[in-house]
């Protein structure tokens, strides 16, 4: 019987106010997709519905079909519709559209249309929809990996305008996009101002300083609380920076950011830019910051250092500065930095690839003495020509942080010839319960191994011990 028999049962549910259907990796097709889209449009109650359908091998023709359904459901509120990995192309994607603008009562919407055929005709055509949804407080929209450029996004981000109302956006756009388009979706962002929650995924596209800039117009959105945004491989240079950094600067509410830069060649002149917006982020709880790969040096890592010793709320903090040019005045400047971030209770710090030295261990270590509310620490520092004198001030710095429960301290790849000070620390730690500890590939004699092994498992309450020392 298969899909027909659910048509069948569901054309005649017509008092149904909530439906889910999870029909995911089915190989419904064609008849399948159509005849769901025939049966849901006799359900003119629907309140709720749930339509899951990814991987069905669904085509132009069905979408439009399930399109023609939901604009006979004028009483939803709540949508969550996910067409991942069919078939769509602009027809479908357009005619799921003109169904999304019948249901002006919508207030939830969650639409995943991520890897399928779409182009620039079927992303303004979703946009049409979109512009009568202006009650829509939450909506989650996916179109990462089609093919829609500039002109689609554009008329996303003219859809987005009318949505004054959106508390919570999330949008995946990852595709072929240039640096005018998303300086448009910024403009569309601009309007709304009632936004808390704001997820940006618009990774590896082309979209470049002007297009970063652009997303500037966030200053507008002064109700934000929580925002993610992924710029990752999207050439946005150093001026790109600078203007997120003019965008953050008025977002004094944000309580928590998650900024993706990798691979941007941001260089010092961009981190600075980024730091004078984050000291003013004051009321931050939780950082994460991607700044891989982006020729970063000391000046910059300095001036970010800067920036965190303002925001004195930290309680989680996640860097990733791997892969840069950082040395070890750099290094120490961001030490100095958290020395006041005295609230942190987690900090996840990597540094791995730069040259900080003895310098920047040391500067590092004097930071983290003060942070002695730290829960978990991990700390990535291979390949940074550290010695003995900066593996001896880590373990200075680190023991201090004496209510520490999980340590992950990766020191791979250095110049180490004795890792004493180190193994020592850990008698402070009475509450440590999962300890990772890497040396391998230093100076390290393999008669000292076992000595520090055993040291190590002193720990009255350790349940993990990962390590490498050979």
């Amino acid at each position: 019987m298969g899909a027909s028999g659910l048509v069948y049962a569901l054309a005649n549910c017509i008092n149904l106010s909530n439906l889910r259907l999870v029909l995911d990796y089915n190989q419904i097709g064609a008849m399948g997709a159509s005849g769901l889209g025939y049966a849901l449009a006799n359900c003119i109650n629907l309140s709720n519905l749930t339509l899951c359908l990814s991987s069905n091998e669904i085509v132009d023709e069905d979408a439009s079909d399930l399109g023609s359904a939901l604009a006979n459901c004028i009483n939803l509120s709540n949508l969550m519709l996910n067409l991942y990995d069919n078939q769509i192309g602009d027809e479908g994607a357009s005619g799921l559209g003109s169904g999304l603008s019948n249901c002006i009562n919508l207030s939830n919407l969650a639409l995943d249309l991520g890897s399928n055929q779409i182009g620039d005709e079927g992303a303004s055509g979703l946009g049409s929809g979109l512009q009568n949804c202006i009650n829509l407080s939450n909506l989650v929209l996916d179109l990462g990996d089609n093919q829609i450029g500039d002109e689609g996004a554009s008329g996303l981000g003219s859809a987005l305008a009318n949505c004054n109302n959106l508390s919570n956006l999330t949008l995946r756009l990852n595709n072929q996009i240039c640096e005018l388009v998303a300086s448009g979706l910024g403009s569309g962002l601009a309007s709304c101002i009632n936004l808390s929650n704001l997820t940006l995924d618009l990774s590896s596209n082309e979209i470049g300083a002007m297009g970063a800039s652009g997303l500037g117009s966030l200053a507008n959105c002064i109700k934000l609380s929580n925002l993610t945004l992924n710029l990752c491989e999207s050439q946005i240079g150093s001026m790109g920076a600078l203007g997120l950094g003019s965008a953050l600067a008025n977002c004094i509410n944000l309580s928590n950011l998650t900024l993706n830069l990798d691979s941007n060649e941001i260089g010092d002149e961009g981190a600075s830019g980024l730091s004078s917006g984050l000291v003013n982020c004051i009321n931050l709880s939780n950082l994460t910051l991607y700044l891989r790969c982006n020729q970063i040096g000391n000046q910059g890592a300095s001036s970010l250092g800067t920036a965190l010793a303002n925001c004195i709320n930290l309680s989680n903090l996640t860097l990733y500065f791997n892969e840069n040019q950082i040395g070890g005045k750099g290094a120490s400047g961001l030490g100095s930095g958290l020395a006041n971030c005295i609230n942190l209770s987690n900090l996840t710090l990597d540094l791995s690839s730069n040259e900080i030295g003895d310098e920047g261990a040391s500067g590092l270590s004097s930071g983290l003495v003060n942070c002695i509310n730290l829960s978990n620490l991990t700390l990535y520092l291979s390949y940074n020509y550290i010695r003995t004198i900066g593996a001896s001030g880590l373990g200075s710095g680190i023991s201090n942080c004496i209510n520490l429960s999980n340590l992950v301290l990766n020191l791979y790849s250095n110049e180490i010839f004795e890792a004493s000070c180190i193994v020592s620390a850990l008698a402070n730690f009475i509450n440590l319960q999962n300890l990772t500890l890497d040396l391998y590939n230093n100076y390290i004699f393999e008669s000292e191994t076992q000595q520090y092994k055993n040291k190590c498992l002193k720990q009255k309450r350790l349940v993990v011990f990962k390590n490498r020392f050979q």
